[in-house]
């Protein structure tokens, strides 16, 4: 019993860094950022990226693409706000990804993203039921935290954009009452003068 329990957390142990990486960056204007995952043949890897804000009134996008690792584009996802995109490497190497926003000249993008997966172990056939348990259990802790950072990016997405919002109608009340005022005074002045009393000398 106890071999079987060391092997169990020798599996979880191993699966476990591998998860999940969440990171949240910041890539200004006319930039790029990537990152590198060193992956053997059949490792799986699953990467969901979403812009969560954007300065100077920019475009909430990016453009992603994924390199082999001879540097061959695999994949590429242009201008896109949101984005999901899943690996399995048929040859070992470093695999790489990048995030840019080099399409932008002065908007800063602020990007969420989590980088998941999970190391092949061998033939399904050959786990034992609690093994494939634990290993199910993984991928289900790991889909309540892909959909917490989801929720965490939707709200920051949102209050960006009720600020925004609100910063805007502030302004536009402003320049309203400026105006308001400036046609009452001229109102007033306009009136005043069709009752004035002109001599003539």
């Amino acid at each position: 019993m106890i071999p079987r329990l060391a092997n169990l957390l020798a599996l979880f142990l191993l699966i476990l860094p591998f998860t999940s990486l969440a990171h949240r960056i910041d890539i200004d204007p006319g930039e790029k950022e990537c990152y590198f995952e060193s992956l053997q043949p059949q490792d799986r890897m699953t990467i969901t990226y979403e812009v969560g804000g954007s300065t100077s009134g920019g475009h909430l996008d990016i453009d992603f693409y994924v390199l082999d690792p001879q540097g061959k584009t695999i994949y590429t996802q242009h201008k896109k706000p949101q984005g999901s995109f899943s690996l399995s490497a048929d040859k070992s190497g470093k695999f790489a990804y990048c995030f840019s926003n080099e399409m932008s000249s002065y908007a800063r993008k602020v990007l969420s993203f989590n980088v998941h997966g999970q190391l092949y172990v061998g033939d399904e056939e050959q786990i034992a039921p609690v093994e494939q348990e634990v290993r199910d259990l993984s991928a289900g802790l790991q889909l309540v935290k892909d959909e917490q950072a989801y929720l965490v990016v939707r709200e920051r997405v949102h209050r960006n954009t009720c600020e925004s919002t609100n910063s805007r109608v502030k302004w536009w009340a402003i320049v309203q009452t400026i105006i308001l005022f400036s046609l009452c005074a001229w109102n007033v002045h306009y009136l005043k003068s069709w009752f004035e009393v002109k001599r003539v000398l």
